[in-house]
Protein backbone atom coordinates (compact mmCIF):
# COMPACT_ATOMS: atom_id res chain seq x y z
CA UNK A 1 0.00 0.00 0.00
CA UNK A 2 1.00 3.38 -0.71
CA UNK A 3 0.51 6.72 0.49
CA UNK A 4 -1.56 8.27 -2.21
CA UNK A 5 -3.75 5.50 -1.00
CA UNK A 6 -4.22 7.00 2.31
CA UNK A 7 -7.49 9.15 3.41
CA UNK A 8 -6.62 12.56 3.31
CA UNK A 9 -3.40 11.96 2.25
CA UNK A 10 -1.69 15.10 0.76
CA UNK A 11 0.40 13.06 -1.84
CA UNK A 12 -2.58 12.85 -4.38
CA UNK A 13 -5.59 15.55 -4.64
CA UNK A 14 -8.21 13.45 -7.31
CA UNK A 15 -7.81 9.67 -8.03
CA UNK A 16 -5.35 9.10 -11.15
CA UNK A 17 -4.69 12.46 -11.03
CA UNK A 18 -0.95 13.34 -10.06
CA UNK A 19 -0.76 16.69 -7.72
CA UNK A 20 2.74 16.04 -5.93
CA UNK A 21 4.37 19.50 -5.59
CA UNK A 22 8.48 18.83 -6.54
CA UNK A 23 10.82 21.14 -4.49
CA UNK A 24 11.41 23.84 -6.90
CA UNK A 25 7.78 23.79 -7.87
CA UNK A 26 6.71 26.78 -6.10
CA UNK A 27 8.84 30.20 -5.63
CA UNK A 28 6.83 31.21 -2.84
CA UNK A 29 8.02 27.55 -0.48
CA UNK A 30 11.13 28.40 -1.24
CA UNK A 31 11.62 31.95 -0.52
CA UNK A 32 9.84 31.28 2.84
CA UNK A 33 12.68 28.33 3.45
CA UNK A 34 15.06 30.67 2.39
CA UNK A 35 14.58 33.32 4.59
CA UNK A 36 14.00 31.05 7.61
CA UNK A 37 16.89 28.98 6.88
CA UNK A 38 18.44 32.48 7.95
CA UNK A 39 18.27 31.22 11.28
CA UNK A 40 20.07 27.97 10.46
CA UNK A 41 22.90 30.35 8.94
CA UNK A 42 23.88 32.06 12.01
CA UNK A 43 23.67 28.32 13.69
CA UNK A 44 26.45 27.27 11.28
CA UNK A 45 28.35 30.23 11.33
CA UNK A 46 28.74 30.40 15.07
CA UNK A 47 29.84 27.07 14.89
CA UNK A 48 32.35 26.74 12.70
CA UNK A 49 33.58 30.45 13.26
CA UNK A 50 34.78 30.00 17.00
CA UNK A 51 37.46 27.33 15.65
CA UNK A 52 39.35 29.36 13.83
CA UNK A 53 38.72 32.38 16.02
CA UNK A 54 40.09 30.74 18.95
CA UNK A 55 43.89 30.13 17.83
CA UNK A 56 43.93 33.95 18.03
CA UNK A 57 42.00 34.70 20.71
CA UNK A 58 44.63 32.40 22.53
CA UNK A 59 47.52 35.23 20.92
CA UNK A 60 45.47 37.67 22.30
CA UNK A 61 44.84 36.71 25.60
CA UNK A 62 47.40 34.50 27.56
CA UNK A 63 45.50 33.39 30.33
CA UNK A 64 42.77 31.65 27.54
CA UNK A 65 46.22 30.03 25.72
CA UNK A 66 47.82 28.47 29.40
CA UNK A 67 43.88 27.10 30.23
CA UNK A 68 42.37 24.34 28.15
CA UNK A 69 39.12 24.81 30.53
CA UNK A 70 38.63 28.89 29.44
CA UNK A 71 39.40 27.42 25.47
CA UNK A 72 36.47 25.05 26.40
CA UNK A 73 34.11 27.56 28.23
CA UNK A 74 34.52 29.90 24.60
CA UNK A 75 33.17 27.64 22.62
CA UNK A 76 30.53 25.95 25.27
CA UNK A 77 29.21 29.12 26.69
CA UNK A 78 26.81 29.38 23.71
CA UNK A 79 26.11 25.91 23.75
CA UNK A 80 25.08 27.01 27.52
CA UNK A 81 22.86 29.72 26.00
CA UNK A 82 21.40 27.77 23.18
CA UNK A 83 20.22 25.18 25.83
CA UNK A 84 18.31 27.75 27.59
CA UNK A 85 17.32 29.61 24.37
CA UNK A 86 15.78 25.90 22.65
CA UNK A 87 14.22 25.23 26.02
CA UNK A 88 12.22 28.20 26.26
CA UNK A 89 11.88 28.57 22.30
CA UNK A 90 9.41 26.35 22.20
CA UNK A 91 6.92 27.92 24.53
CA UNK A 92 7.74 31.44 22.56
CA UNK A 93 6.90 29.55 18.99
CA UNK A 94 3.67 28.44 21.00
CA UNK A 95 2.57 31.47 22.81
CA UNK A 96 3.84 34.10 20.12
CA UNK A 97 4.33 32.31 17.05
CA UNK A 98 7.23 31.25 14.52
CA UNK A 99 7.95 34.84 13.59
CA UNK A 100 7.82 36.87 16.43
CA UNK A 101 10.45 34.07 18.15
CA UNK A 102 12.34 34.53 14.64
CA UNK A 103 12.86 38.17 15.16
CA UNK A 104 13.63 37.64 18.70
CA UNK A 105 16.22 35.40 18.12
CA UNK A 106 17.70 37.91 15.71
CA UNK A 107 18.18 40.75 17.74
CA UNK A 108 19.11 38.39 20.61
CA UNK A 109 21.79 37.03 18.22
CA UNK A 110 23.24 40.53 16.68
CA UNK A 111 23.59 42.27 19.84
CA UNK A 112 25.76 38.97 21.50
CA UNK A 113 27.65 39.99 18.09
CA UNK A 114 28.47 43.08 19.12
CA UNK A 115 29.44 42.32 22.70
CA UNK A 116 31.71 39.24 21.16
CA UNK A 117 33.84 42.38 18.80
CA UNK A 118 34.08 44.91 21.74
CA UNK A 119 35.14 42.36 24.65
CA UNK A 120 38.28 43.80 26.58
CA UNK A 121 38.86 40.44 28.17
CA UNK A 122 37.72 36.79 28.39
CA UNK A 123 34.67 37.10 30.59
CA UNK A 124 33.03 39.65 28.76
CA UNK A 125 33.21 37.55 25.58
CA UNK A 126 32.21 34.53 27.30
CA UNK A 127 29.23 36.61 27.99
CA UNK A 128 28.83 37.72 24.30
CA UNK A 129 29.08 33.73 23.39
CA UNK A 130 26.36 33.31 25.87
CA UNK A 131 23.96 35.87 24.33
CA UNK A 132 24.65 34.75 21.12
CA UNK A 133 23.66 31.19 22.27
CA UNK A 134 20.33 32.79 23.41
CA UNK A 135 19.40 33.43 19.98
CA UNK A 136 21.10 30.19 18.41
CA UNK A 137 18.93 28.31 20.46
CA UNK A 138 15.43 29.72 19.82
CA UNK A 139 16.33 29.38 15.86
CA UNK A 140 17.22 26.01 16.28
CA UNK A 141 13.62 25.32 17.39
CA UNK A 142 12.07 27.87 15.08
CA UNK A 143 12.93 27.27 11.62
CA UNK A 144 12.83 23.42 11.24
CA UNK A 145 8.91 24.55 12.65
CA UNK A 146 8.25 27.20 10.58
CA UNK A 147 9.43 25.50 7.63
CA UNK A 148 8.00 22.51 8.14
CA UNK A 149 4.40 23.83 8.99
CA UNK A 150 4.50 25.43 5.15
CA UNK A 151 5.78 22.64 3.39
CA UNK A 152 3.74 20.30 1.61
CA UNK A 153 3.82 17.13 2.90
CA UNK A 154 5.69 15.19 -0.22
CA UNK A 155 8.70 18.00 0.02
CA UNK A 156 8.59 18.21 3.72
CA UNK A 157 11.69 16.18 4.56
CA UNK A 158 13.87 18.20 1.77
CA UNK A 159 12.87 21.96 2.84
CA UNK A 160 13.68 20.70 6.19
CA UNK A 161 16.70 19.76 5.52
CA UNK A 162 17.33 22.86 2.90
CA UNK A 163 17.75 24.34 6.85
CA UNK A 164 20.10 21.76 7.34
CA UNK A 165 22.09 23.27 4.68
CA UNK A 166 21.64 26.41 6.01
CA UNK A 167 23.97 25.51 8.91
CA UNK A 168 26.24 23.72 6.32
CA UNK A 169 27.15 26.71 4.35
CA UNK A 170 27.42 28.97 7.62
CA UNK A 171 30.24 26.38 8.86
CA UNK A 172 31.75 26.78 5.58
CA UNK A 173 31.28 30.56 5.25
CA UNK A 174 32.89 30.71 8.82
CA UNK A 175 35.95 28.73 7.31
CA UNK A 176 36.05 31.42 4.48
CA UNK A 177 35.88 34.36 6.79
CA UNK A 178 38.55 32.37 9.24
CA UNK A 179 40.52 31.95 6.00
CA UNK A 180 40.70 35.25 4.44
CA UNK A 181 40.89 37.16 8.19
CA UNK A 182 43.68 34.48 8.35
CA UNK A 183 45.53 36.22 4.95
CA UNK A 184 44.47 39.69 6.49
CA UNK A 185 46.34 39.18 9.44
CA UNK A 186 49.84 37.76 7.44
CA UNK A 187 49.47 40.83 5.52
CA UNK A 188 49.08 43.20 8.07
CA UNK A 189 52.15 41.91 10.07
CA UNK A 190 54.22 41.86 7.02
CA UNK A 191 53.12 45.45 6.40
CA UNK A 192 53.65 46.49 9.92
CA UNK A 193 57.36 44.70 9.65
CA UNK A 194 58.11 46.58 6.64
CA UNK A 195 56.90 50.26 8.09
CA UNK A 196 59.04 48.84 11.17
CA UNK A 197 62.71 48.83 9.08
CA UNK A 198 61.58 52.17 6.89
CA UNK A 199 61.05 53.76 10.12
CA UNK A 200 64.30 52.47 11.49
CA UNK A 201 66.14 53.69 8.20
CA UNK A 202 64.51 57.16 8.69
CA UNK A 203 66.17 57.44 12.12
CA UNK A 204 69.66 55.95 11.00
CA UNK A 205 69.49 58.62 8.03
CA UNK A 206 67.60 61.29 9.20
CA UNK A 207 64.72 61.14 6.70
CA UNK A 208 61.95 63.47 6.89
CA UNK A 209 58.98 60.50 7.21
CA UNK A 210 59.31 59.51 10.64
CA UNK A 211 56.28 60.95 11.71
CA UNK A 212 53.53 59.71 9.19
CA UNK A 213 55.13 56.18 9.14
CA UNK A 214 55.22 56.22 12.96
CA UNK A 215 51.72 57.33 12.92
CA UNK A 216 50.83 54.44 10.22
CA UNK A 217 52.82 52.02 12.58
CA UNK A 218 50.72 53.02 15.90
CA UNK A 219 47.48 52.44 13.75
CA UNK A 220 48.43 48.93 13.41
CA UNK A 221 49.70 48.02 16.89
CA UNK A 222 45.80 49.28 17.48
CA UNK A 223 43.74 47.37 15.11
CA UNK A 224 41.86 44.89 16.68
CA UNK A 225 42.10 41.45 16.35
CA UNK A 226 41.29 39.72 13.64
CA UNK A 227 39.10 37.47 16.03
CA UNK A 228 36.70 40.02 16.61
CA UNK A 229 36.12 40.52 13.31
CA UNK A 230 35.22 37.20 12.61
CA UNK A 231 33.12 37.23 15.46
CA UNK A 232 31.46 40.37 15.10
CA UNK A 233 30.40 40.06 11.40
CA UNK A 234 27.80 37.45 12.36
CA UNK A 235 25.40 40.41 13.34
CA UNK A 236 25.14 40.97 9.38
CA UNK A 237 23.09 37.80 8.48
CA UNK A 238 20.89 38.23 11.50
CA UNK A 239 20.00 41.98 11.01
CA UNK A 240 19.21 40.93 7.74
CA UNK A 241 16.88 38.06 8.32
CA UNK A 242 15.07 40.38 10.45
CA UNK A 243 14.60 43.10 7.98
CA UNK A 244 12.88 40.42 6.05
CA UNK A 245 10.96 38.21 8.49
CA UNK A 246 9.34 41.94 8.43
CA UNK A 247 7.72 41.22 5.15
CA UNK A 248 6.94 37.23 5.57
CA UNK A 249 3.62 35.67 7.00
CA UNK A 250 3.54 33.65 10.57
CA UNK A 251 3.01 30.04 9.90
CA UNK A 252 -0.24 29.25 8.20
CA UNK A 253 -1.26 26.30 10.39
CA UNK A 254 -0.05 28.11 13.73
CA UNK A 255 -1.99 30.96 12.36
CA UNK A 256 -5.27 28.32 11.72
CA UNK A 257 -5.04 27.08 15.00
CA UNK A 258 -3.99 30.26 17.37
CA UNK A 259 -5.15 33.44 15.62
CA UNK A 260 -6.95 34.16 12.49
CA UNK A 261 -8.52 31.02 9.70
CA UNK A 262 -8.52 34.25 7.27
CA UNK A 263 -5.20 35.16 7.65
CA UNK A 264 -3.98 31.35 7.52
CA UNK A 265 -6.11 30.79 3.84
CA UNK A 266 -4.21 33.84 2.41
CA UNK A 267 -0.84 31.94 2.87
CA UNK A 268 -2.26 28.36 1.78
CA UNK A 269 -3.78 29.44 -0.79
CA UNK A 270 -0.22 30.87 -2.18
CA UNK A 271 0.99 27.42 -1.59
CA UNK A 272 -1.56 25.06 -3.10
CA UNK A 273 -3.66 25.09 -5.74
CA UNK A 274 -7.71 25.02 -5.05
CA UNK A 275 -8.05 21.38 -4.72
CA UNK A 276 -4.97 20.88 -2.33
CA UNK A 277 -6.32 23.81 -0.47
CA UNK A 278 -9.70 22.45 0.28
CA UNK A 279 -8.08 18.96 1.63
CA UNK A 280 -5.37 21.32 3.53
CA UNK A 281 -7.83 22.89 5.17
CA UNK A 282 -10.30 20.20 6.05
CA UNK A 283 -7.33 18.57 7.93
CA UNK A 284 -6.57 21.24 9.78
CA UNK A 285 -10.06 21.61 10.44
CA UNK A 286 -9.85 18.28 12.34
CA UNK A 287 -6.42 18.69 13.80
CA UNK A 288 -8.04 22.12 15.36
CA UNK A 289 -10.87 19.96 17.22
CA UNK A 290 -8.80 17.83 18.44
CA UNK A 291 -6.61 20.16 19.65
CA UNK A 292 -10.01 22.20 21.23
CA UNK A 293 -10.78 18.71 23.67
CA UNK A 294 -7.84 18.54 25.17
CA UNK A 295 -6.22 22.44 25.09
CA UNK A 296 -7.05 22.51 29.04
CA UNK A 297 -4.77 19.47 29.90
CA UNK A 298 -1.68 20.31 27.47
CA UNK A 299 1.06 20.86 29.82
CA UNK A 300 5.02 19.58 29.82
CA UNK A 301 4.43 16.53 31.78
CA UNK A 302 1.69 15.07 29.16
CA UNK A 303 5.24 14.28 26.87
CA UNK A 304 6.17 11.72 29.79
CA UNK A 305 2.82 10.83 30.68
CA UNK A 306 0.76 10.34 27.28
CA UNK A 307 2.12 7.02 25.96
CA UNK A 308 2.36 7.76 22.12
CA UNK A 309 3.60 11.33 23.09
CA UNK A 310 6.07 9.80 25.12
CA UNK A 311 7.05 7.31 22.31
CA UNK A 312 7.65 10.30 19.56
CA UNK A 313 9.47 12.13 21.98
CA UNK A 314 11.89 9.23 23.00
CA UNK A 315 12.48 8.66 19.31
CA UNK A 316 13.16 12.24 18.67
CA UNK A 317 15.24 13.20 21.55
CA UNK A 318 17.24 10.17 20.78
CA UNK A 319 18.17 11.10 17.35
CA UNK A 320 19.25 14.76 18.55
CA UNK A 321 21.47 13.26 21.65
CA UNK A 322 22.95 10.34 19.28
CA UNK A 323 23.71 13.33 16.56
CA UNK A 324 26.25 15.19 18.77
CA UNK A 325 27.50 11.74 20.68
CA UNK A 326 28.50 10.81 17.27
CA UNK A 327 30.97 13.59 17.67
CA UNK A 328 29.91 16.29 14.70
CA UNK A 329 30.48 19.50 16.38
CA UNK A 330 33.37 17.69 17.81
CA UNK A 331 34.61 17.69 14.47
CA UNK A 332 33.29 21.06 13.73
CA UNK A 333 34.59 23.07 16.89
CA UNK A 334 37.91 21.60 17.00
CA UNK A 335 38.58 20.58 13.50
CA UNK A 336 41.71 23.15 12.95
CA UNK A 337 42.71 21.81 16.17
CA UNK A 338 42.60 18.05 15.12
CA UNK A 339 44.04 19.31 12.08
CA UNK A 340 47.07 20.68 14.21
CA UNK A 341 47.30 17.44 16.46
CA UNK A 342 47.75 15.19 13.25
CA UNK A 343 51.13 17.03 12.50
CA UNK A 344 49.85 20.73 10.64
CA UNK A 345 51.12 23.06 12.91
CA UNK A 346 50.12 26.09 10.84
CA UNK A 347 46.97 28.27 11.56
CA UNK A 348 46.94 28.77 7.79
CA UNK A 349 47.18 25.04 6.58
CA UNK A 350 45.33 24.08 9.40
CA UNK A 351 42.02 26.44 8.94
CA UNK A 352 42.74 25.67 4.89
CA UNK A 353 41.78 22.01 5.63
CA UNK A 354 39.20 22.72 8.07
CA UNK A 355 37.49 24.73 4.62
CA UNK A 356 38.01 21.73 2.93
CA UNK A 357 35.76 19.79 5.57
CA UNK A 358 33.56 22.10 5.66
CA UNK A 359 32.94 22.15 1.82
CA UNK A 360 31.98 18.39 1.94
CA UNK A 361 29.52 18.41 4.48
CA UNK A 362 27.81 21.30 2.76
CA UNK A 363 28.19 18.75 -0.81
CA UNK A 364 26.82 16.14 1.95
CA UNK A 365 24.00 17.94 3.31
CA UNK A 366 22.75 18.84 -0.78
CA UNK A 367 22.93 14.79 -1.07
CA UNK A 368 20.60 14.60 1.80
CA UNK A 369 18.23 16.94 0.41
CA UNK A 370 17.76 14.46 -2.56
CA UNK A 371 17.86 11.53 -0.25
CA UNK A 372 15.61 12.46 2.27
CA UNK A 373 12.28 12.19 0.39
CA UNK A 374 12.92 9.36 -1.92
CA UNK A 375 15.03 7.25 0.34
CA UNK A 376 13.78 7.77 3.39
CA UNK A 377 14.48 9.65 6.79
CA UNK A 378 14.79 5.41 8.53
CA UNK A 379 17.30 4.28 5.37
CA UNK A 380 19.10 7.39 5.00
CA UNK A 381 19.89 7.68 8.77
CA UNK A 382 20.99 3.90 9.22
CA UNK A 383 23.71 3.97 6.41
CA UNK A 384 24.75 7.47 7.54
CA UNK A 385 25.82 5.62 10.64
CA UNK A 386 27.25 2.82 9.19
CA UNK A 387 29.73 4.85 7.55
CA UNK A 388 30.20 7.06 10.48
CA UNK A 389 31.52 4.02 12.28
CA UNK A 390 33.91 3.10 9.83
CA UNK A 391 35.25 6.75 9.39
CA UNK A 392 35.55 7.09 13.14
CA UNK A 393 37.60 4.04 13.65
CA UNK A 394 39.84 5.32 10.83
CA UNK A 395 40.54 8.53 12.43
CA UNK A 396 41.59 6.11 15.91
CA UNK A 397 43.75 4.01 13.93
CA UNK A 398 45.24 7.78 12.12
CA UNK A 399 45.98 8.90 15.89
CA UNK A 400 47.29 5.67 17.29
CA UNK A 401 49.73 5.77 14.56
CA UNK A 402 50.89 8.57 15.28
CA UNK A 403 51.36 8.16 19.28
CA UNK A 404 53.02 5.54 18.19
CA UNK A 405 56.18 6.43 16.10
CA UNK A 406 54.54 6.83 12.53
CA UNK A 407 55.15 9.32 10.51
CA UNK A 408 53.37 11.62 7.69
CA UNK A 409 50.26 10.03 9.10
CA UNK A 410 48.59 13.36 9.28
CA UNK A 411 46.81 12.93 5.90
CA UNK A 412 44.81 9.54 7.44
CA UNK A 413 43.32 11.88 10.13
CA UNK A 414 42.20 14.21 7.68
CA UNK A 415 40.84 11.74 5.18
CA UNK A 416 38.97 9.84 8.25
CA UNK A 417 37.98 13.80 9.01
CA UNK A 418 36.44 13.85 4.91
CA UNK A 419 34.96 10.68 4.95
CA UNK A 420 33.74 11.15 8.17
CA UNK A 421 31.42 14.16 7.01
CA UNK A 422 30.77 12.50 3.93
CA UNK A 423 28.94 9.72 5.57
CA UNK A 424 27.40 11.82 8.26
CA UNK A 425 26.14 15.05 6.18
CA UNK A 426 23.63 13.69 4.16
CA UNK A 427 22.22 11.15 6.95
CA UNK A 428 22.41 12.12 10.39
CA UNK A 429 22.98 16.30 9.84
CA UNK A 430 19.31 16.37 8.08
CA UNK A 431 17.07 13.19 9.76
CA UNK A 432 17.25 14.43 13.15
CA UNK A 433 15.80 18.01 12.87
CA UNK A 434 13.56 16.55 10.26
CA UNK A 435 11.65 14.05 11.96
CA UNK A 436 11.51 16.25 14.99
CA UNK A 437 9.55 18.69 13.02
CA UNK A 438 6.95 16.60 11.85
CA UNK A 439 6.12 13.64 14.55
CA UNK A 440 4.83 15.54 17.12
CA UNK A 441 1.20 16.55 17.44
CA UNK A 442 0.03 20.24 16.66
CA UNK A 443 -0.83 20.75 20.22
CA UNK A 444 2.53 19.53 21.28
CA UNK A 445 4.73 20.59 18.26
CA UNK A 446 5.94 23.69 20.51
CA UNK A 447 7.27 21.98 23.55
CA UNK A 448 8.21 18.69 22.44
CA UNK A 449 10.36 20.39 19.15
CA UNK A 450 12.03 22.87 22.23
CA UNK A 451 12.32 20.09 24.70
CA UNK A 452 14.35 17.93 21.97
CA UNK A 453 16.56 20.56 20.90
CA UNK A 454 17.23 21.76 24.20
CA UNK A 455 18.38 17.42 24.55
CA UNK A 456 20.51 18.25 21.30
CA UNK A 457 22.10 21.47 22.86
CA UNK A 458 22.88 19.62 25.90
CA UNK A 459 24.31 16.26 24.21
CA UNK A 460 26.57 19.60 22.46
CA UNK A 461 27.91 21.07 25.54
CA UNK A 462 28.84 17.92 26.89
CA UNK A 463 30.68 16.83 23.87
CA UNK A 464 32.51 20.45 23.14
CA UNK A 465 32.92 20.57 27.09
CA UNK A 466 35.09 17.48 27.30
CA UNK A 467 36.42 16.49 23.87
CA UNK A 468 40.15 18.21 24.81
CA UNK A 469 40.00 17.30 28.05
CA UNK A 470 38.68 13.03 27.24
CA UNK A 471 41.65 13.28 24.45
CA UNK A 472 44.02 14.67 27.20
CA UNK A 473 43.33 11.86 29.63
CA UNK A 474 42.75 8.83 27.73
CA UNK A 475 44.45 9.96 23.84
CA UNK A 476 42.64 11.32 20.90
CA UNK A 477 42.74 7.50 19.50
CA UNK A 478 40.88 6.31 22.03
CA UNK A 479 38.59 9.47 22.23
CA UNK A 480 37.76 9.01 18.50
CA UNK A 481 36.78 4.97 18.96
CA UNK A 482 34.45 5.97 22.24
CA UNK A 483 32.51 7.78 19.61
CA UNK A 484 32.68 5.06 17.06
CA UNK A 485 31.43 2.71 20.29
CA UNK A 486 28.53 5.53 20.38
CA UNK A 487 27.98 5.38 16.73
CA UNK A 488 26.77 1.72 16.84
CA UNK A 489 24.62 1.87 19.89
CA UNK A 490 22.93 4.77 17.37
CA UNK A 491 22.37 2.39 14.18
CA UNK A 492 21.17 0.03 16.87
CA UNK A 493 18.58 2.77 17.99
CA UNK A 494 17.80 3.83 15.06
CA UNK A 495 16.82 0.76 13.93
CA UNK A 496 14.86 -0.15 17.04
CA UNK A 497 12.74 3.11 17.56
CA UNK A 498 12.42 5.21 14.39
CA UNK A 499 9.29 4.35 11.95
CA UNK A 500 9.85 6.18 9.04
CA UNK A 501 7.75 9.25 8.16
CA UNK A 502 8.18 9.80 4.10
CA UNK A 503 5.46 11.27 2.81
CA UNK A 504 3.11 11.22 5.21
CA UNK A 505 0.68 14.01 6.67
CA UNK A 506 0.66 15.12 10.33
CA UNK A 507 -2.24 13.72 11.06
CA UNK A 508 -0.80 10.53 9.18
CA UNK A 509 2.48 10.33 11.91
CA UNK A 510 -0.17 11.23 14.23
CA UNK A 511 -1.94 8.18 14.09
CA UNK A 512 1.82 6.33 14.09
CA UNK A 513 2.71 7.04 17.31
CA UNK A 514 -1.28 5.89 18.67
CA UNK A 515 -0.49 2.63 16.95
CA UNK A 516 2.67 2.13 18.31
CA UNK A 517 1.25 2.78 21.21
CA UNK A 518 -2.22 1.65 21.23
CA UNK A 519 -1.50 -1.36 18.88
CA UNK A 520 -2.84 -1.15 15.15
CA UNK A 521 -6.53 -1.06 15.88
CA UNK A 522 -6.63 2.09 17.33
CA UNK A 523 -6.66 3.60 13.42
CA UNK A 524 -8.91 3.09 10.46
CA UNK A 525 -5.71 1.95 8.60
CA UNK A 526 -2.07 0.88 9.94
CA UNK A 527 0.54 3.18 8.83
CA UNK A 528 3.70 1.71 10.39
CA UNK A 529 4.69 -0.45 8.02
CA UNK A 530 2.84 1.68 5.14
CA UNK A 531 5.39 4.71 6.18
CA UNK A 532 8.47 2.87 5.34
CA UNK A 533 7.18 1.05 2.01
CA UNK A 534 5.94 4.47 0.60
Amino acid sequence: MTIESFPGSSGYIDAGVDKKMTYFGNTYVLGLTAVAGIGGLLFGYDTGVISGALLYIRDDFKAVDQSSFLQETIVSMALVGAMIGAACGGWINDAYGRKRATLLADVVFALGSFVMAAAPDPYVLIFGRFLVGLGVGVASVTAPMYIAEAAPSEIRGGLVSTNVLMITGGQFLSYLVNLAFTELELSRKQLQGSLHGILICCLIFGLPFRAPISFLNNIFDNVPGTWRWMLGVAAVPAIIQFLLMLLLPESPRWLYMKKSKSEAIVVLSKIYDPFRLEEELDQLSSSLEEENQRKNAISYLDVFRIKEIRLAFFAGAGLQAFQQFTGINTVMYYSPTIVQMAGFRSNQLAILLSLMVALMNAIGTIVGIHLIDHSGRRKLALSSLFGVILSLILLAAAFFLASSGFANVGWIAVLGLTLYISFFAPGMGPVPWTVNSEIYPESYRGICSGMSATVNWISNLIVAQSFLSVADAVGTDWTFLILAVIAVAAFVFVYVFVPETKGLTFEEVERIWKEKAWGSNHGSEPLLENGAES
